[in-house]
């Protein structure tokens, strides 16, 4: 199911700055018997993301409504939510008055995999450009995504890890990263570029509660390989442990776990 502007449709004008330039963010999150999970902290990271854009977000009464209809057409659901700065005139200056438009479209949820099934990795050659005015927003132009995932066709590689223009593990193509050091969790400063997820947000907070040294950092490629532990998180697939890429295995650690359990808990309060 689809609304947009909270009615069910399949198309949108051609002129929306959203499929001509990217104009626009995005969120991806688990619903469940109709309800969204962790809805404060995704609607308060898409309200941030658009006011990085200087987009005016939608209300979150409306955006609420619309996530719950689509939602409840399955016990588990996948919920996208998209903003866009809405139609212009040709060109890039922004269009005035702005009237931004909303997508929110649902899927069911695919059965989870295994908290410890591990997942294997493709090194992309791709690097991710500098840019800190767009760092951390998860903005509708993902090119880099989409030609990193492009690298692979292989079933069995479920993740590519994506690296900067100084050779900085940044992310997943799809997913945020933490690395295990010595008892401590460590994930990438996003500066530059990257986009900053809730779930990544959720670990560091559940970490913090926990007393588990947790911080951002600039991983060398080299410290992750070197890492003792390495997982992938993101709202939809939760934690995942990182099993292999190329020739460097990992096995699930005692922190992957700790905290794989802690956000479990979290989402089954929540559900």
């Amino acid at each position: 199911m689809r609304l947009i502007n909270g009615i069910a449709a399949d198309s949108i004008p051609a002129a929306d700055r959203g499929l001509a330039y990217g104009d626009g963010v995005f969120r991806t999150l688990r619903a469940a018997d109709g309800e969204p999970l962790h809805w404060q902290r995704h609607f308060n990271k898409l309200g941030a993301d658009c006011a990085g854009l200087a987009i005016s977000c939608v209300a979150e009464a409306t955006l609420l409504a619309d996530v719950r209809a689509v939602a409840r057409q399955f016990p588990r659901a996948v919920v996208k939510i998209t903003v866009t700065r809405g139609s212009g005139a040709r060109g890039y200056a922004l269009p005035v008055p702005c009237t931004p438009l909303r997508i929110v479209e649902g899927a069911p949820l695919r059965a989870a995999a295994d908290a410890d099934a591990g997942i294997t990795a493709h090194l992309c050659r791709l690097r991710l450009a500098h840019q800190p005015a767009l760092a951390g927003i998860k903005h509708l132009n993902r090119l880099e995504n989409v030609l990193a995932r492009a690298e692979w066709n292989d079933p069995a590689i479920g993740e590519g890890l994506m690296l900067d223009q100084h050779e900085n593990v940044i992310g997943g193509t799809m997913s945020n990263v933490f690395i295990a050091e010595q008892g401590r969790l460590l994930t990438p400063r996003l500066d530059q570029c990257g986009v900053a997820g809730v779930t990544r947000a959720r670990v560091m907070a559940l970490a913090a509660s926990a007393a588990t040294p947790c911080g951002e950092a600039h991983l060398s490629l080299q410290r992750v390989l070197d890492a003792d532990e390495v997982f992938l998180v993101n709202s939809v697939i939760g934690l995942r442990p990182l099993a292999r890429m190329g020739v460097r295995a990992w096995t699930p650690g005692p922190l992957a776990r700790k905290i794989g359990r802690a956000l479990a808990a979290e989402d089954a309060r929540a559900a």
